[in-house]
């Protein structure tokens, strides 16, 4: 199969577009590109992983064993660092059983999401600005600069890690099916794109998504230390209530404002024009799609939370993802539940 590839571009960046012309012209491309498949089925598909797909066995390997090493690095930090800081500022039982999952988190996307501001501001990059142009130039199996490539490495690996973390290593709560949804879909996004070169558009989609994962975890971390050492502390009370907040706004902005009116509209609409039998086009933006409907979902969350709170159904903040949680100490683990790496039960009520 032949991909014909334009490699001009416009003079200047193309205007953000709003919700109405996302859907307009992104709908109208869709439909476009699906009328004019001729031989659409599993041999174009076939065809199109043969030629167009460029991941080799010791790149394979580099992210399983980065995953292993991501498992082996939080048993390590929980065990010698998070544990015995959460035991030296003698939080609650409760709140020290949690809080080696989210420093954990905390320190990874706080890194992570430093990296993706780097590449998208500290470098030539213009894709934050200019969305249209991670298609632009694009060939098949072009070269990954290297600060690309080692992006997707952590990131590659770090999700195959949270795959079995969210399994095995987390705390169970009741949007867990969802979350560990989310991070399948985004491993797969991650090596996929990266086979078939759209590695542009993934450093704008990790720098939309990981900030939010940042201010969540700082939060919940100010909510564990509020009460160390059975008194109430206001300074990190007053940081948890304004991370919430941040939190919350930035959900919105990031995901659900600035990641469908540049990354979808961008891979919808704009991939069609620089590269008209652009590879994939629909299995990349189901997956896109199906990565705003857990955006949509989460905020949903979000706003229950926040009306709980405005109805006084909610007097104090504990966790933005376990409002609903019962407060009563969790019961003695049965002889089926058995203790997990960081110290907690998987105990489904949560």
């Amino acid at each position: 199969m032949t991909v014909a590839v334009t490699t001009t571009s416009p003079p200047g960046p193309e205007p953000m577009p709003s919700y109405v012309q996302l859907v307009q012209r992104g709908w109208g491309s869709a439909v476009a590109a699906a009328r004019g498949c001729v031989d659409c089925g599993w041999g174009l598909a076939r065809r199109g992983l043969t030629e167009h797909a460029h991941l080799t066995p010791p790149e394979l390997l580099l992210l399983v064993l980065g995953a292993l090493a991501w498992t082996a690095l939080r048993s390590v930090a929980t065990a010698r660092l998070f544990r015995p800081l959460a035991k030296r500022c003698r939080l609650q039982p409760r709140d020290a059983a949690k809080m080696p999952e989210s420093a954990w988190k905390f320190l990874f996307y706080l890194g992570a999401w430093s990296y993706s501001v780097y590449l998208l501001f500290g470098t030539d990059y213009p894709f934050f600005h200019d969305p249209p142009s991670v298609f632009y130039d694009w060939t098949p199996g072009m070269v990954v600069p290297w600060d690309i490539a080692a992006a997707y490495l952590l990131q590659g690996s770090f999700y195959g890690h949270s795959i079995y973390a969210t399994l095995y290593m987390d705390a169970w709560r009741k949007d867990s099916v969802v979350m560990l949804i989310h991070h399948v879909v985004t491993l797969v996004l991650i090596v996929s794109s990266y086979a078939f070169r759209y590695h542009n558009v993934g450093v704008l989609v990790l720098f939309l998504h990981d900030i939010s994962d940042v201010q969540l975890e700082f939060t919940k971390l100010n909510v564990y230390f509020k009460s160390r050492g059975g008194s109430h502390h206001p300074l990190q009370a007053l940081t948890a209530d304004l991370g919430c907040l941040s939190f919350s706004l930035s959900w919105f902005w990031f995901r659900l404002y600035w990641f469908p009116l540049k990354v979808l509209y961008a891979t919808c609409h704009c991939s069609l024009r620089s590269v008209p039998d652009i590879p994939f086009y629909f299995f990349f933006n189901a997956l896109l799609l199906l990565l705003t409907l857990m955006n949509l979902y989460w905020f949903l969350y979000i706003v229950a939370f926040a009306a709980k709170v405005l109805t006084g159904q909610v007097r104090e903040l504990k966790d933005v993802r376990e409002y609903d949680a019962a407060e009563a100490p969790s019961p003695k683990p049965s002889k089926a539940e058995k203790p997990l790496r960081n110290g907690l039960v998987k105990d489904k009520h949560f």
